[in-house]
């Protein structure tokens, strides 16, 4: 049995729904983002009770499905923009509904309804949250952070950055208290 779990955006989530699994005696076959895979003869009271432990962490069972498509699309950027460095070889979306096996107008259509903000920008917080992440690590310069999301440009990347921040990348890195959205807020 799928579980589709809302707000599961890191590896901190997985850990954490791991445990409350664990700590009700349930057994699971994977956790990945999203979604949590146990066996299918769980009591339904013990499904009520992993729902009540998830809120207290900010997580929760969804069951709705197209709520739960649109927190598959979240879970894609997430993944696409957080933990891979794979340049896509299509646009995105083409790449999004290849990976959910929906036409991308349904899912834009249905993301917008549900989350009251589009595909995109949301797509573009998500990268701009990683830039200031890598800016704040220090690791890499502006150029190897535009090129690793896959920027066309520096400029690009800066244009966009201080078009959502009010800040230029070098102004962000330069201040004293760095401002980062956690991911399951943005």
């Amino acid at each position: 049995m799928e579980l589709h779990i809302k707000n599961m955006v890191s590896n901190r989530c997985k850990l954490i729904v791991k445990s409350e699994l664990e700590k009700l005696g349930l057994h699971y076959a994977s956790i990945k983002l999203g979604v949590a895979e146990i066996a299918d003869d769980t009591p339904p009271e013990k499904i009520t009770l992993l729902d009540f432990s998830l809120k207290k962490s900010g997580l929760s069972l969804i069951e709705d499905k197209k709520s739960m498509l649109v927190e598959k699309i979240k879970n894609v950027i997430i993944e696409l923009v957080h933990y891979s460095e794979d340049q896509i070889k299509v646009n995105f979306s083409d790449y999004l509904s290849g990976k959910l096996n929906y036409d991308y107008t349904y899912l834009a259509n249905l993301f917008s309804e549900h989350q009251g903000t589009t595909i995109e920008h949301y797509f573009l917080h998500h990268k701009i949250e990683r830039v200031k992440e890598l800016l704040i690590y220090g690791e890499l310069n502006i150029t190897e952070i535009a090129y690793r999301l896959h920027y066309s440009s520096v400029a690009h990347l800066s244009n966009q950055f201080k078009k959502i921040t009010g800040l230029t990348p070098s102004h962000y890195k330069n201040l004293r208290v760095k401002k980062r959205i956690p991911l399951e807020k943005v």
